[in-house]
């Protein structure tokens, strides 16, 4: 038999007032609003747009570049002419202008095929921004699950110490009327209200818990009222007992982000190596244009001068010895590749260790759940004897408080391990990249 705690339905019934005056969230909301307005999420979000940005043609060279350019330039001097038979020819003031403007315009036609390799370059770090958005959704989207369960239990933590408080307060009840009937001594009294007072600062102490576990929830989020306060929709921890692990490892090779990332940066350091290898081809550049030359001059037999026409070029260069750099880079880029695949493979591997050791945990925490709970049922039932042997006489102070403590000790180790379980499990979704599943 499965037992139920007093959880949130009992409070929204004490406190109608309260509720009305807070907001209701789901699970589906809480995520909604953080994959809106969280800052790490924006950041990455304009990461992710740099790099489709950055994926043009004209960025890796398909394309021509064409420039416009112009000048005017005026010149004043005095010059000297000395002829071979002595006379000479001053010029005073003498002024010269020159007026310049062009288009010109430049086009790699080859290159060693570096144009057309790094724009693969180019489409592969477009993936890899996409990618990081997709990685920072997938973590935030665990942080927020994560965060909304531990609220659910930090709030029945707090609905328990206020069950044990009111365990406690009945019993000072039931004291003082049999001291009044004098029946009991004073001691067992103050006993009682010393237990009640203990309870109180437990549940005042998780009051301030339930709170810093709100704050965090509302960072996550991202929202301008970080105090603001809220309560879930959902009430219990229920954990999902039907992950298959041979399910898990094959979702995780084929859907793990992270382990795609390491596969893109193995594509880019082959495109690399490649664009290294183009620069032993030669290279052939067209240039082309219009130009327009306008000299002027104040004195002398030429008053203007002027030019104009179009203009084209083709360069053609070979790299034939640069002291070895060239070998040596290519020495480099090929190492770089083998760091590449041993980082994925070392990616893998720490993927599949975490995996395997992640439902180690899973299925521990599922069979701890079963326990925990039959000793909850033993303990509620023990505390139920004890209560009505208390009223009778029958069992001392000191014994029914043990008997309480352990009904508490049980409500708080089945919370743990449940919300251990919980943990467990969205880690698994996470990692076999399926935590999106919980945003519905």
């Amino acid at each position: 038999m499965k037992v139920r705690f007093l959880c949130l339905p009992f409070i929204l019934l004490l406190f109608p007032d309260l509720v009305i005056a807070q907001k209701v969230r789901s699970l589906n909301d809480c995520i909604s609003t953080g994959l809106e307005k969280n800052f790490s999420l924006l950041i990455t979000r304009n990461n992710e747009a740099v790099a489709r940005n950055n994926y043009t043609p004209g960025n890796a060279g398909f394309l021509p570049s064409i420039s416009a350019s112009g000048s005017q330039i005026s010149s004043y001097g005095n010059s000297k002419q000395v002829n071979r038979d002595g006379s000479q020819i001053n010029d005073n003031g003498e002024f010269t202008g020159t007026t310049n403007a062009g288009v010109n315009m430049g086009l790699t036609i080859f290159n060693g095929f570096n144009v057309l390799t790094t724009y693969k370059k180019l489409a592969e770090l477009k993936d890899i921004g996409v990618l990081n958005t997709q990685l920072a959704i997938e973590n935030l989207v665990s942080d927020v699950i994560s965060g909304y369960y531990n609220y659910i239990q930090q709030m029945q933590v707090q609905n328990n110490l206020r069950y044990a408080l009111t365990l406690s307060k009945e019993r000072l009840r039931i004291d003082e009327e049999r001291y009044l009937l004098g029946s009991n001594s004073k001691l067992q009294v103050l006993q009682s209200r010393v237990y009640v007072n203990a309870d109180s600062t437990n549940l005042s102490q998780q009051i301030e818990v339930v709170r810093a576990t709100m704050i965090r929830l509302n960072q996550l989020m991202a929202v301008e009222d970080l105090g603001g306060t809220f309560t879930l929709r959902d009430s219990a921890i229920d954990v999902d007992n039907s992950l298959v692990y041979e399910n898990l490892l094959k979702e995780t090779l084929d859907r793990n982000t992270s382990l795609q990332i390491a596969s893109k940066n193995k594509m880019i350091s082959e495109y690399d190596y490649r664009i290294t290898a183009s620069r032993y081809y030669p290279s052939l550049n067209l240039s082309t244009g219009y130009n327009y030359s306008l000299y002027t001059y104040r004195h002398g037999s030429v008053k203007s001068l002027a030019t104009d026409g179009p203009s084209v070029g083709l360069n053609l260069g070979v790299n034939i010895f640069d002291g070895f750099n060239q070998r040596r880079n290519m020495r480099n880029s090929s190492l770089n590749i083998q760091n590449s695949d041993l980082l994925y493979r070392q990616t893998e591997q720490g993927i599949r260790a975490d995996l395997l050791t992640i439902f180690s945990a899973y299925t521990n925490y599922l069979r701890l759940v079963t326990l925990e709970e039959q000793n909850l049922e033993t303990a509620t039932e023990n505390l139920d004897i004890a209560l009505d042997r208390y009223k009778l006489g029958n069992l001392s102070g000191l014994d029914l408080r043990e008997v309480q403590k352990s009904l508490l000790d049980a409500r708080q180790s089945l919370l743990s391990v449940q919300y251990q379980a919980k943990i467990a499990e969205i880690s698994l979704h996470l990692i076999s990249g399926g935590i999106m599943q919980y945003y519905k």
